[in-house]
């Protein structure tokens, strides 16, 4: 089994904290998100993973350090990491077809922008799967239609009129990748676009009408990574099915505490530093902060940031950042958000 990664996009939605880091690789409750997706998919699939292949974009933004922990993640799992890069920004069928060498064989294809839990297998029946959740407004969603077998027969992106509750949430499942291929390669040759771009449902709807049968996965928990507010509510829920869990150390212990509280479920990371504060509940807190004199309820704080005499909720604050609560000058950036 292979798992394909799409992974290229800056993640402008996310701004100010993807112009310095790939919106992939923001943490959540301690770890990048392509990663959690990436150990998620394959603790569900329940088979070996033989390789993981990755798109990048350009490589001065996806830098030798990403493709390095890429490639130590594939290690942890027990697969090979192909790195592929996408020059430029055409589209989920083109992101998938700039991978095309490693495109043959069952596959995974997910797009690095969500979080999923879920328990399921695989239909042995089934050409393809498309993972779905279902949802209270379809309209905002690209959804499925179904026939009376259960059976995928059409994609509908937004429908105006009620069509099922089922949304597409980027996640992919193919017996043989090679026949996706093969139907993208011709949306190329023959310059199929929607929105001036190249999409995977195009391929899809190739297949589907060539009679490959398509099946529905659902999800028990969908989780964005948009934009900050659902990250950081995003962030809460995850930290509770990790305590739930019990599988992760959540406080790590190098953590020092002087006269603080942390109420739990928290994430804090190595080497943090707690002086009269209190943390908690649904807070992460990256490696080498300092939080002082401080109440953070919600929030999501990633590393080597230092906070003092705040009070901080449903907050997300960047990398080496300094904020103190009791500023007198401030020297902000573009994109940054204070409410």
């Amino acid at each position: 089994m292979k798992i394909i990664v799409p992974m290229a996009g800056r993640g402008s939605r996310l701004r100010p904290h993807s112009l310095t880091v790939p919106k992939p690789l923001i943490p959540v409750a301690g770890q990048p998100i392509v990663h959690r997706l990436v150990k998620d998919i394959v603790k569900v699939l329940h088979e070996p993973i033989d390789e993981i292949a990755f798109v990048l974009g350009d490589p001065a933004w996806f830098g030798d350090d990403v493709v390095s922990s890429l490639k130590d993640l594939a290690k942890s799992l027990g697969a090979k990491a192909s790195i592929y890069r996408q020059d430029q920004p055409l589209g989920t069928g083109h992101a998938i077809m700039c991978a095309k060498e490693s495109l043959s064989g069952p596959a995974v294809i997910a797009y690095a922008d969500t979080l999923i839990r879920a328990n399921f297998s695989l239909d042995p029946d089934a050409d393809a799967v498309i993972w779905v959740k279902q949802v209270d407004k379809p309209e905002a969603f690209g959804v499925v239609k179904l026939n009376a077998d259960n059976e995928i027969i059409e994609l509908v992106e937004k429908p105006k009129e009620f069509v099922s509750d089922l949304a597409v949430i980027g996640i992919y499942y193919f017996k043989d990748v090679s026949v996706l291929k093969q139907e993208l390669q011709h949306v190329l040759d023959n310059n199929i676009v929607n929105g001036g771009e190249y999409q995977i449902n195009d391929g899809i709807k190739r297949m589907m009408a060539s009679r490959k049968i398509f099946k529905t996965g659902q999800v028990d928990e969908w989780m964005d990574c948009g934009n900050k507010a659902v990250t950081v509510e995003t962030n809460t829920r995850m930290l509770g099915f990790l305590k739930a869990d019990g599988d992760e150390q959540m406080i790590a212990t190098t953590v020092k505490s002087s006269n603080s509280k942390i109420i739990e479920p928290c994430f804090i990371g190595e080497n943090v530093i707690l002086n009269n504060a209190t943390i908690g509940p649904n807070v992460s807190i990256g490696d080498h902060c300092i939080i002082e004199n401080s109440t953070v309820t919600n929030s999501l704080i990633q590393t080597y940031t230092t906070i003092k005499n705040a009070v901080l909720t449903d907050a997300m604050i960047g990398n080496y950042v300094s904020y103190d609560g009791h500023f007198k000058t401030v020297s902000i950036g573009d994109y940054s958000v204070l409410e």
